[in-house]
């Protein structure tokens, strides 16, 4: 099994770090990696910000329901997708651009996500920890304010990077059988279910989960405290209102 190999199998995230500055060479070296990732059409439609001063990282924390580790964290990442850029180049290069669409956000996205996850790797790979926050989406108009985004660019997802100061445990995966289709994609059946996620519902973090809920199921967990549907219908309407004003939504 070589490196990568090993911290792929490996991988886990960091939500404590140490003290430990992460080194300016060693940082845009990772930088540099990342921005190999995968792009469509090379037109690398996004942007990355980085935040390291403290101040500014408390202004972002109440925008991530103030988790410690974005205060915490030597580095915080915020990956934009970013047709702000792009245009302004179309057009001093008489091209008038039509990316003030979903699909473009869509596209812009993708290439956000994809370069986020290439540097976590080149991270890893260093041995920093990181950590990626879900909140960036549900609050995505107040990152918008601290970070001053322009029309054209949307936060997509935030990584916090930094030293370890800390070992969890893996969270678990369902196994490949469960997500891997052949050919064609194959529909559940009760008993596949049963199966993928019996283990999941077995161990025991798992078990005490649904217990300090005071739920029945793990599933239930999900659907009635975790992500409720009323608050997914809540935060669905401020990302599109979010990609209204930042004009993306004007097909």
């Amino acid at each position: 099994m070589n490196d990568i190999s090993s911290i792929l199998l490996d991988r886990r995230s960091i939500r404590k770090y140490t003290q430990k500055k992460v080194d300016s060479e060693l940082f845009n070296d990772i930088l540099t990696k990342g921005c190999r990732a995968s792009t469509t059409g090379n037109m690398q439609v996004y942007s990355i910000i980085v935040t390291s001063d403290i101040e500014k990282k408390s202004e972002l924390a109440p925008c991530h329901f103030n988790q410690k580790m974005i205060t915490e964290a030597p580095v915080v990442l915020t990956f934009c997708a970013d047709f702000n850029r792009f245009s302004k180049w179309c057009r001093l290069r008489n091209a008038e651009p039509g990316y003030d669409n979903f699909l473009s956000f869509f596209t812009a996205a993708i290439d956000a996500l994809l370069v986020a996850q290439t540097i976590c790797i080149a991270a890893e790979a260093e041995g920093l920890g990181i950590c990626y926050l879900g909140t960036t989406t549900y609050m995505a108009h107040k990152i918008i304010e601290v970070l001053k985004l322009p029309s054209g660019v949307v936060p997509v997802t935030t990584v916090t990077l930094g030293w370890p100061a800390e070992k969890p445990d893996q969270v678990d995966r369902l196994p490949l059988e469960a997500v891997v289709h052949n050919e064609v994609y194959s529909d559940y059946s009760d008993k596949d279910i049963e199966a993928f996620y019996k283990s999941r519902e077995m161990r025991s973090d798992n078990k005490q989960f649904v217990k300090e809920n005071s739920k029945e199921t793990l599933a239930q967990v999900f659907t009635d405290v975790r992500y409720k549907k009323s608050d997914n219908v809540q935060f669905s309407e401020m990302l599109l209102q979010v990609l209204k004003d930042q004009g993306f939504m004007n097909q």
